[in-house]
C-alpha cells in the first residue's frame, strides 16, 4: 500500500529478475510426477480425482457419518486427509505409477531430474523488491546458473504465513507436483518441514531462518544479517542531522533476528555519532504495508531524518520519500520504490545459497549442516550508497569497517556492551557469538528507545 502521490514502486518482477532458461515444449501426452505417498493436488484437478474416487469407496462408508470427538480430527479434517490420500493414489495411476526420481543420501543426482519447489509467503505479481522478491530473485539466479529448465520450479504462493494447516498443504502440493527439492521461505515453515521430511525420505528440505535439522534430509539457512546492519548504521549515523533515527520493526525485543540487527545498527552508528538515538516502532507483523507506513509517519513526526526498517515490503521507505527525509531499505535494493530518499539497503542475496544446495546435490557433497552465510561470501550485503544522497566520507568508513569484518580483525559486538536498562552483555576481550546475537538477543543497545 502506498500513500497517495508516491511514486510506483518500480518496474515489473519479471522484467528485473534474471531471464530463465527457455522451457521445453510440453508434449500433450506429458504426465507430470507425483512422488509416493500422501500428497496434494491444484484444486481443478482434485475436483475431477474425487469424482473418480468415488468408485472406490467402500460400500456402505459415508463421509458424513464421521463425528469430532476429543482428540480425534473432525468430519472437515478426515474428509480432507480422505480424498488428498485418493487424489494422490489417483495422480500416481494417471501417471503410469512413475514418481519422480527420489534423492538418495550421499549420491550425485543428475541434475535434468532435479525438481526444486519453493514455497514463498506473498504473491509474486507487483513485488518489486521485498521478503518474496529477494527469495525469487535467488532462485531465478540458481535456476540460470544451473542451466535448469522452467519445468524444473515449482512455485507455491498459496500459504498463508503461520497458518501451519495451508502451509502443510501447500508442500504437499509441491511434493504431488513433482518436487524432490523443497525450499521454504519462512521460519513458520519449519516445523512442517521437520515433520514432512520424515514423511518424504527421498525430498530435501530447506527451511529459511529456523533452526532445526535432521540427519538425512532436512537443513536450514540464514545468515549474519548483523554485519550489514552494522554498515549501515555507520550511513545512518553520519547521514542524520536531528540525532534521531527510526527503526521499523516487525517485532520487539522478544524475537532475537529483529533486535539482534537492531543493536547492530545501533553499535555502527555509535561509532560515528555517539550522541544520536535509533528510536523504534514495531508494526507486529512481518507483511503489513499499511502498519508499516504508518511507523514510518509515526517516527518522523518524533523527529528522525533517516528510516531504517526489519519489515517485508518498501513501505517504509515510499513513507520516507514522502516526508522528505533519507532512508535504508532492506531485504533488497529499495531504491527502485524511493530513488529520491533511500542511500542505501541492507540486502540478501539468496542466490548464493541457492547456487550452493543445488550444486551440493547434483554432486553428492549435500550435507544437512545448517548454512549461516555473512559478508565475505556474499550472503548478506550493502548496495551501493548512492553518492547523491550519502554522507560526506561515508564510503570510506564503510570499505574501512567492512574489510574488518570479512578479515575478522574484528567483529559488530566486542568487548561489554551497556544495554538499555543499564545491564551488562558480553565479557572484556570477549566477542558475542552467532547464536547468542541471532537466538538471545532480547535486549536493546544503550541508544536505543522502543516507542510505547
Amino acid at each position: 500500500m502506498r500513500a497517495p502521490g508516491a511514486r510506483p514502486r518500480g518496474r515489473a518482477l519479471q522484467a528485473r529478475l534474471p531471464r530463465a532458461a527457455p522451457r521445453p515444449p510440453r508434449q500433450a501426452s506429458e504426465c507430470r510426477p507425483a512422488h509416493r505417498g500422501t500428497g496434494a493436488v491444484s484444486g481443478s484437478a482434485l475436483h475431477g480425482l474425487v469424482i473418480s474416487a468415488s468408485a472406490v469407496r467402500p460400500p456402505g462408508f459415508r463421509l458424513s457419518r464421521l463425528r469430532s470427538v476429543q482428540g480425534v480430527p473432525g468430519l472437515a479434517q478426515i474428509r480432507q486427509r480422505i480424498l488428498l490420500s485418493l487424489a494422490a493414489a489417483l495422480a500416481l495411476a494417471a501417471c503410469g505409477n512413475q514418481p519422480s526420481p527420489a534423492w538418495t543420501p550421499g549420491e550425485p543426482f543428475p541434475k535434468e531430474s532435479l525438481r526444486v519447489g519453493i514455497l514463498h509467503i506473498d504473491k509474486l505479481e507487483g513485488n518489486n523488491s521485498g521478503y518474496t522478491f529477494s527469495h525469487e530473485k535467488g532462485i531465478v539466479e540458481a535456476q540460470r546458473d544451473m542451466r535448469l529448465s522452467d519445468s524444473q520450479i515449482l512455485r507455491s504462493v498459496s500459504a498463508t504465513d503461520g497458518d501451519y494447516r495451508t502451509i502443510e498443504n501447500a508442500v504437499r502440493e509441491l511434493i504431488a507436483r513433482g518436487a524432490n527439492v523443497v525450499i521454504a521461505t519462512s521460519y513458520n515453515h519449519m516445523d512442517v518441514c521437520e515433520r514432512l521430511a520424515k514423511e518424504f525420505p527421498g525430498v530435501v528440505f530447506a527451511n529459511s531462518s529456523g533452526y532445526k535439522h535432521n540427519l538425512t534430509n532436512f537443513t536450514s539457512y540464514f545468515g549474519k544479517i548483523y554485519q550489514a546492519r552494522y554498515l549501515s548504521g555507520i550511513v545512518a549515523g553520519l547521514r542524520t542531522r536531528t540525532g534521531k533515527i527510526g527503526y521499523v520493526a516487525a517485532r520487539g525485543r522478544e524475537n532475537s533476528e529483529v533486535t539482534g540487527g537492531i543493536n547492530a545498527f545501533a553499535v555502527g552508528v555509535e561509532t560515528v555519532n555517539p550522541e544520536a538515538k535509533v528510536l523504534v516502532a514495531v508494526t507486529h507483523r512481518w507483511l503489513d504495508p499499511a502498519g508499516e507506513a504508518r511507523a514510518a509517519g509515526r517516527l518522523v513526526a518524533e523527529g528522525c531524518d533517516v528510516i531504517a526498517q526489519h519489515t517485508n515490503t518498501p513501505s517504509p521507505q515510499v513513507e520516507a520519500e514522502k516526508y522528505g527525509v533519507w532512508g535504508i531499505g532492506y531485504h533488497s535494493d529499495m531504491s527502485v520504490d524511493a530513488p529520491q530518499s533511500t542511500v542505501t539497503s541492507v540486502v540478501w542475496n539468496w542466490g548464493v545459497y541457492y547456487r550452493r544446495l543445488l550444486r551440493s546435490l547434483v554432486d553428492g557433497s549435500f550435507t544437512t549442516k545448517p548454512y549461516v552465510g555473512d559478508l565475505e561470501d556474499g550472503l548478506v550485503d550493502l548496495t551501493p550508497l548512492k553518492p547523491a544522497l550519502a554522507p560526506e566520507g561515508a564510503a570510506g568508513r564503510v570499505a574501512e569497517a567492512r574489510a574488518k569484518l570479512e578479515s575478522g580483525a574484528a567483529d559488530v559486538f566486542e568487548g561489554e556492551l551497556e544495554t538499555g536498562d543499564g545491564q551488562v552483555v558480553g565479557e572484556p576481550g570477549g566477542r558475542l557469538s552467532y547464536t547468542q546475537i541471532a537466538m538471545d538477543s532480547h535486549w536493546y543497545y544503550r541508544n536505543v528507545v522502543e516507542l510505547n
